[in-house]
């Protein structure tokens, strides 16, 4: 026998003892699932509670619906579509109440929940409704100015440009009686068309 055929032979003695008892392919562990763990939900905040209960509980007044949804209106808060939804069914429930005393209010801020829903023209009967009520509002008078801005672009980019004027014309006559009524408020004193641009302010 070559030193070379017995090379081969002892080789193949090696890998026959190797795989002995090895009949079936190796089992592979089925992968770990990955357990990813669920963010806690944000606290709701005490405004956001009441809120809630309002729908499902006992029922708010027209003045405890003006001043919940002012607070959850108020500038610089984030208010989820989903309390926007609950706060527009709170503020409607409230308005069919005989007490007529924060209509001004809940108009205002129904039509501010309908301006950010995109619901321009309930917006605007709202807004002007509540502006009929109060006109010493500056909130309802921002509103109605961006309102009239929002649809003096849409008839620029129409090519309106008599009409487009025409509103543009009426969001400032609104915006300076925003700034009168509240002249220390930084929101009224910023330029209209970059605000609803840039959808700030509330």
């Amino acid at each position: 026998m070559s030193t070379k055929y017995q090379a081969i032979v002892w080789l193949l003695i090696i890998l026959l003892a190797g795989t002995a008892g090895c009949s079936s392919a190796p089992v592979i562990p089925p992968p770990e699932t990955a357990v990813v763990p669920t963010p806690p939900e944000a606290p709701n905040t005490p405004d956001q509670v009441r809120l809630k209960d309002g729908l499902t509980g006992r029922e708010l007044s027209p003045g405890e619906a003006a001043e919940l949804s002012d607070r959850l209106l108020a500038s610089g808060n984030e208010v989820t579509d989903q309390d926007m939804a609950r706060l527009e069914l709170v503020l409607l429930k409230a308005l069919k109440n005989p007490d007529k005393a924060h209509q001004a209010v809940l108009w205002r801020n129904l039509g501010i929940i309908h301006y950010h829903q995109k619901k321009y023209k309930q917006a605007r009967q709202e807004l002007q409704a509540s502006n009929e009520l109060n006109p010493k509002s500056a909130r309802t008078h921002y509103y109605l100015a961006r309102l009239f801005i929002h649809q003096g672009q849409i008839y620029e980019r129409q090519g309106k440009k008599g009409v487009s004027k025409q509103q543009f014309k009426r969001a400032a006559i609104e915006m300076e009686m925003a700034r009168k009524l509240e002249p220390s408020n930084p929101i009224y004193r910023q330029d209209i068309r970059q605000t609803v641009g840039q959808g700030q302010g509330r």
